[in-house]
């Protein structure tokens, strides 16, 4: 598609970039699920939950705000947009500091469960409020194209975390059995969790630093008007930001509160949150693109053929995604060594959890419509939705299904937004999806996946190649149908030659 070649050429970098972090963190997965307890795993993922949402309502949705207003050059400077939005972002992270330090013994025992220590709080706190400020900085990174930049620092960021991970679980435990004294004054037994953090404190904190050049340089002008439409718009987008992000990890927060083995919470918690991270490959891909396709769709909004190429790029999103769900799934054997063989009894919410983010990801894709026309809320809307009926499904449920009940809920809230958005979009924002295409590929896919699991092979090689057999037969289809190979200049020449 040649109207879509920026896209294709950011998302490779951005995608690539998004791809090399989160493998990274993905390679982190053996390492911390061998050197931390199960439960200590759990109580990391459950701490990491509060990240995410706080990270949502930090940033109120000031990134697509940013983006959203920067490209407006006929009423704002894009230094003014640039300096507003820091400014927004930067006072309410402040806020958030002086509440939560100033009432932290009131809040404490609302917030987090009485089992966790309240240095895992504090170091998470400070997490949060670091990564919250870099938030609007790498914004303007992909607003200037400086793709190559912003690719750099977050795997800096990754790297660095592995790097302090590594050396405070592995090289210190080994110190500490032969050299005590060269560590004894930081190092603390039974504390390799809190480690974990420390570890991503100081790795964010040196790409803060990193993030300087980009924060000084310029004026700083602050617009009130700017600040208030911002707010406006942003507001819904918050909202649909929290209900969407808790979509993805409130049975994090919520199986704790309802299982009914408290001895056992933390435990299973942990082996679900470590099947759950081979999942995560659906979620790299769909960050990857979601950074690149952002700016894309407000640029091309001022085109005629724009509702095309969004048609089109969701085509092949859809496709690409079924095509990560099997090779997913069918390799299962070879990709659950990842992580320790302990958490194996999980193994069966991968599939569920995959096609739960490919609907996700479709639901973000559709989202265009409602960011294009400033009817925002309509996000918040289909997020909350989404969040109730999980949030229902996980309280009834958990107490007799554990966590086969919370890989369930994510599958049906986020089909039951994807479907919402699709047929209320087509109201307000008619675009002409190629859903003929898009069901022969899901149909297609599910009857490959149907006969990997039902067709009994005990033998592992013979297995493997029969489901690589099937990928096959998806790929042929995707060349033959969707992407000719005679259209790829090069290979239609040597073609043309043979047949002359």
């Amino acid at each position: 598609m040649a109207e879509s070649r920026s896209l294709i050429k950011d998302s490779a970098i951005y995608g690539g970039s998004t791809i090399l972090v989160k493998m990274v963190a993905w390679l982190l997965t053996p390492l911390l699920t061998y050197t931390l307890t199960k439960s200590e795993y759990g109580m990391m993922t459950y701490l990491y939950v509060y990240v995410a949402i706080f990270l949502v309502i930090l940033t109120f949705g000031m990134e697509t705000g940013f983006f959203r207003f920067v490209s407006q050059t006929d009423k704002y400077k894009p230094d003014t947009v640039y300096a507003t939005s820091l400014i927004n972002v930067t006072t309410i992270v402040g806020l958030f500091l002086i509440v939560m330090l100033g009432f932290f013994n009131q809040l404490r025992p609302i917030l987090w469960s009485a089992d966790v220590p309240d240095i895992y709080i504090l170091l998470i706190i400070g997490i949060l409020c670091l990564d919250t400020i870099c938030a609007i900085p790498f914004a303007y990174l992909r607003y200037k194209k400086k793709s190559f930049r912003f690719g750099f620092l977050n795997i800096l960021n990754v790297i660095l975390y592995a790097l302090f991970c590594f050396f405070f679980l592995i090289v210190c435990p080994w110190i500490n059995n032969h050299r005590p004294d060269l560590i004894s004054w930081f190092w603390r037994d039974n504390f390799n969790l809190g480690y974990v953090f420390i570890s991503n404190l100081f790795a964010t904190g040196i790409q803060a630093v990193f993030l300087l050049p980009d924060v000084t340089g310029f004026k700083y002008t602050f617009d009130w008007k700017l600040a208030k439409g911002m707010f406006h718009y942003c507001f819904p987008l918050m909202l649909m930001g929290i209900a969407g992000m808790s979509n993805q990890v409130v049975d994090k927060l919520v199986f704790p509160a309802v299982y009914p083995d408290a001895d056992k919470t933390f435990d299973e918690l942990g082996v679900y949150s470590a099947c759950f991270k081979i999942a995560l490959v659906m979620m790299i891909f769909t960050q990857g693109f979601r950074y690149a396709y952002e700016p894309f769709v407000f640029e091309k909004s001022k085109e005629k053929n724009a509702t095309q190429s969004y048609a089109g790029i969701m085509k092949y999103f859809v496709i690409l995604g079924l095509l990560i769900f099997l090779g997913t799934t069918f390799y299962l054997d070879i990709i659950k060594y990842f992580i320790n063989p302990a958490y194996f009894a999980a193994l069966p919410v991968v599939p569920i959890v995959l096609m739960g983010e490919l609907f996700f990801a479709v639901f973000f894709n559709l989202s265009i419509w409602y960011k294009l026309k400033d009817k925002t809320w309509w996000g918040a809307v289909f997020s909350s939705i989404g969040f109730v009926l999980i949030i229902a499904i996980n309280i009834v449920f958990i107490p007799k299904y554990s966590y086969m009940a919370c890989a369930w809920a994510s599958f049906a809230g986020n089909g039951l937004i994807m479907l919402l958005s699709y047929f209320i979009g087509q109201k307000y924002f008619p675009i002409k999806y190629d859903l003929k295409s898009i069901f022969l590929y899901l149909g297609v896919a599910m009857l490959l996946y149907c006969l990997a699991v039902f067709v009994p092979i005990e033998n592992l090689g013979l297995r493997l190649g029969f489901r690589t057999v099937l990928i096959g037969i998806y790929l042929s289809l995707l060349i033959n149908r969707d992407l000719p190979l005679k259209e790829i200049p090069y290979i239609n020449n040597i073609i043309n030659r043979q047949q002359k």
